[in-house]
């Protein structure tokens, strides 16, 4: 725990008024002719020592109060078991279509509205992680850092079903949430999860950008294909050889990229919202590495508890005080 912090440190002189008690102990004095012929009263001196300490710990707790004692706030290292996560959405205009090809019609989710219902489930059961959202589409948004706050995370996903736009600029998407770790130490696992329904064709100088922040940054790659209905997918071969080619199979070459970048990298395709949960549920289960992070601890007033304190002991004083027997 850190030290504690005063809003008005020069309040503090008056600690020396606390001494007034030890000097004077406030209870009547009666006169005796011979004080020789008392007996030893070893309880009595031992009380009133008591009533002298209490009187002084009283002026303190009132003191300390006044002068704003407080703990100031600070970052402390914890070590949990799991990764710092960015939530990476595709917001184009597909994602906003059932997993069929077509406008969510009756009891059907859109794609996104499935991404969003599962990855809040998601959020909500890693309570040690990291976790930052980034969207795309015609271009990168950042929409949350980094951070330990789950409902922030989940009012941020939340938020997220707006109007979707045409492009898929996955590029673009990918420099962004590689961008979220390089203020963050490198302290257990740290993975991209890109929810996306399809690709776009990377140019070779962004792969090659790509290709350094991956490994600059050790970040390790999920990709949640949510393959809609008679689509090729990630590991369709082309019928016809002229095919073969990024232009008309974006989602394979794409595919292709990923898998050869020498990091930790995982694809999974979903075909309907079931899938996608189990796909989750997996990366659920796989990233509970231990993991250290850096949590905020808020700053705490303690001018309550300090008055609370000088209260509780100035009300004990005037009990003894009323129990005290009066000569004539």
């Amino acid at each position: 725990m850190n030290a504690p912090a005063f809003d008005t440190p020069w309040i503090l002189a008056g600690l020396l008024l606390s001494l007034i008690p030890l000097l004077r102990s406030g209870m009547q004095a009666n006169v005796y002719p011979w004080l020789d012929i008392l007996p030893p009263d070893p309880w009595s001196q031992a009380l009133t020592l008591l009533i002298r300490l209490l009187g002084a710990a009283a002026l303190a707790a009132l003191i300390l109060g006044l002068a704003g004692m407080h703990l100031e706030q600070q970052r402390v290292e914890r070590i949990g078991h799991g990764a710092h996560i960015v939530l990476l959405l595709d917001r184009s205009n597909s994602m906003d279509n059932s997993f069929a090809g077509g406008a969510p019609s009756g009891g059907e989710e859109s794609k996104a509205a499935a991404a969003r219902r599962l990855l809040s489930e998601f959020v909500a059961r890693r309570e040690q992680d990291l976790i930052g959202l980034a969207e795309y589409s015609t271009s990168p948004l950042f929409v949350m850092p980094l951070t330990e706050n789950r409902a922030a995370i989940r009012a941020a996903i939340a938020a997220s079903s707006g109007p979707a736009l045409a492009y898929t600029n996955i590029g673009k998407g990918l420099a962004l949430a590689l961008g979220y770790f390089r203020q963050q130490p490198v302290s257990g696992a740290r993975i991209v999860l890109l929810v996306s329904d399809g690709a776009a064709v990377i140019a070779p100088e962004t792969e090659a950008a790509l290709r350094v922040q991956f490994q600059q940054q050790q970040v390790g790659l999920y990709w949640l294909f949510l393959r809609t209905a008679n689509s090729p997918g990630l590991f369709s071969e082309p019928e016809d050889p002229r095919d073969d080619n990024a232009q008309a199979m974006p989602e394979r070459y794409l595919h292709r990229f990923f898998s050869s970048l020498n990091i930790p990298y995982q694809a999974y395709e979903a075909e309907d919202p079931g899938a996608m949960q189990r796909a989750i549920a997996d990366i659920d289960r796989l990233e509970r590495l231990p993991l250290h992070y850096q949590d905020t601890v808020p700053r705490r007033d303690l001018t309550g508890l300090c008055y609370a304190w000088a209260a509780g002991l100035i009300g004990l004083l005037l009990g003894i005080k009323l129990l005290e027997v009066r000569t004539a």
